[in-house]
């Protein structure tokens, strides 16, 4: 009886130590259901009912069930945490709409459904999925992707990147929905940057974390304290491919918006060269360079953007079409001067990255200077620099590449530069005067690439398709996420980069196997619980019998 007590006792006031006392324990090598202590910060700041609705449900193939359990136990650990979050799996298809409709109306909610092939019993059936998940809170939505596209058509690649990226996409999705934008960003126009269109998707990706405005320096001239003023309340400016030259007064302006303390993301191109003009008859363009009158600006932030381009056995294909009709034809070909930029240096920009596309990149050289140079994307090891002005042909696709030519690749198309910058107008002539010039920096942020490119979607029907995917091919580059990690950090939200790198390892099942030895196991399944009971009952009957002879 005391023992009994003891155990009542004790069970009492393990209980009570539970209840005052939270803690889970992850026994994974890779900490897969560890929390990060920035979305253990954000979960706990949630004080109102977040409820999530996860569609990715029904008949799903055995990679997509890891994807479905992952996706559950990221969840469950999130409520767990904080009993504000809800969520429900549902299936889209339990409903008395035709499956085409359901994929219709997510279609126009922007969350387009998933056609995949599966092999079952040696035939290939095609199955509709919606990897997709709805946060709701306070009468506001915001999608959640499930799935992460890779360049390769690996399964077992996508639902490892899908479910690394499981925390950051609800971290994200609560964030968008429960953080006050505050930051924020001036679009620079006037001199001949990409049209809205064509950066839409990244200003809508964007609108959901700051506060977005174009912003024109043509008043610099008449009014330069009133437009620096202007300038200088934004925390970060983008140029997004100018073509036309930045007066004088106009860089200075922005000289000296850097001088107090303002961020850049620079996407400039010096070479003039467009991939529409090879569809034309002629099948070639002529690229020469381009004077934007940023080179000293550039130089004096300790970066050269070289009027070359860079030629890529690395690269992204070309998608031409033949024939006419219902007889044509899209054919992919490589295409060496639309560079795969790849990871340069370790950064969290640019951790877990998928290639980021660039079409006519520029070589970048990082000039010796006391600020700090992180090359965040380069080309391959066989690439090569060509000069200008020179001839682009698209009949080039049919010449095998010399290799001796590539011998000396590597070169810098995004590089991250940081520290205090000196201004490009020390000791110059400036044109204009302001009452108070500053000369050197406080310690800031800015990124060049060397290509506009980079942050435009292509357009389908005249509206915007994701920044990064290329609907000739199917395939999602890295633009998208490397451009959101670059202002997430320049703006400070560098938890929000770091959740979205986080690592883990998965067992690749081996499905060749599983089909061979599946009747082995489905026997082995039902037989052993049978002979399971059979001996235990048998162990059973013995130990009674046993007993109750001896008696």
């Amino acid at each position: 009886m005391k023992k009994i007590s003891g155990i009542v006792v004790a069970l009492v006031l393990v209980n009570l130590l539970a209840s005052l006392y939270f803690f889970r324990l992850d026994f994974t090598s890779d900490e897969r259901y560890t929390l990060s202590d920035s979305t253990l910060e954000l979960i706990d700041s949630i004080e109102n009912p977040l409820v999530i609705q996860v569609y990715l449900t029904g008949d799903l193939p055995s990679e997509f069930k890891r994807l479905q359990t992952e996706t559950r136990y990221m969840l469950e650990e999130l409520q767990a945490y904080n009993s504000n979050i809800k969520f429900e799996f549902v299936n889209p298809l339990d409903s008395d709409l035709e499956a085409l409709e359901v994929a219709n109306r997510f279609y126009e909610q922007g969350m387009p459904p998933e056609t995949l092939n599966i092999r079952e019993n040696g035939k290939m059936t095609e199955r509709l999925i919606f990897p997709w998940a709805v946060a709701n809170f306070k009468n506001q939505q915001s999608s959640i992707q499930l799935i992460q596209k890779t360049l390769t058509q690996s399964n077992s690649e996508l639902i490892q990147k899908s479910i690394e990226n499981l925390e950051y996409a609800f971290a994200n999705a609560t964030t968008k929905l429960t953080r006050k934008r505050h930051k924020k960003i001036a679009i620079i126009k006037g001199q001949g940057e990409l049209e809205d269109r064509y950066i839409s998707d990244f200003l809508t990706t964007l609108k959901a974390y700051y506060l977005i405005a174009p912003f024109t320096l043509d008043s610099v001239k008449k009014s330069p304290e009133r437009t620096l003023d202007l300038l200088k309340t934004y925390d970060l400016i983008i140029d997004a491919k100018p073509s036309e030259v930045f007066s004088e007064e106009k860089v200075y302006a922005l000289d000296q918006y850097i001088m107090n303390g303002g961020k850049a993301l620079w996407l400039t191109e010096h070479v003039n060269v467009e991939k529409d003009s090879l569809y034309k008859a002629s099948k070639s363009a002529i690229a020469l360079p381009r004077d934007l009158n940023l080179y000293t600006l550039f130089f004096r932030y300790g970066i050269r953007i070289n009027p070359q381009l860079v030629n890529d056995l690395y690269s992204a294909p070309i998608v031409l079409a033949s024939g006419s009709g219902n007889s044509t034809q899209l054919t992919r070909f490589p295409w060496f001067y639309d560079p795969l930029g790849g990871v340069g240096q370790k950064h969290p920009i640019t951790s877990n990255l998928n290639p980021v596309k660039f079409e006519f990149a520029n070589p970048i050289d990082t000039l010796s200077s006391s600020l700090n140079q992180t090359i965040l994307l380069e080309s391959s090891e066989l690439s090569r620099v060509v000069g200008v002005p020179s001839e682009i042909n698209l009949n080039d696709i049919t010449q095998e590449p010399d290799p001796r030519l590539y011998k000396n690749g590597q070169f810098p198309l995004a590089v991250l530069v940081e520290g205090e910058f000196t201004s490009a107008y020390r000791a110059k002539l400036k044109p204009f005067q302001l009452s108070n010039s500053l000369e050197k920096s406080p310690r800031t942020q800015q990124v060049f690439i060397s290509d506009g490119d980079v942050i435009k979607n292509q357009l389908q029907s005249g509206k915007p398709l994701e920044l990064g995917f290329d609907r000739y091919t199917g395939l999602t580059y890295g633009n998208k996420t490397f451009l959101l990690n670059t202002v997430n950090y320049l703006l400070g939200d560098e938890d929000l980069v770091n959740i979205r790198n986080k690592s883990i390892d998965l067992d690749e099942m081996n499905l060749e196997a599983l089909e061979h030895e599946k009747l082995t196991w489905q026997i082995f399944n039902l037989a052993v619980p049978v002979v399971s009971i059979l001996i235990f009952g048998g162990i059973f009957y013995y130990w009674r019998r046993k007993k109750y002879s001896s008696n």
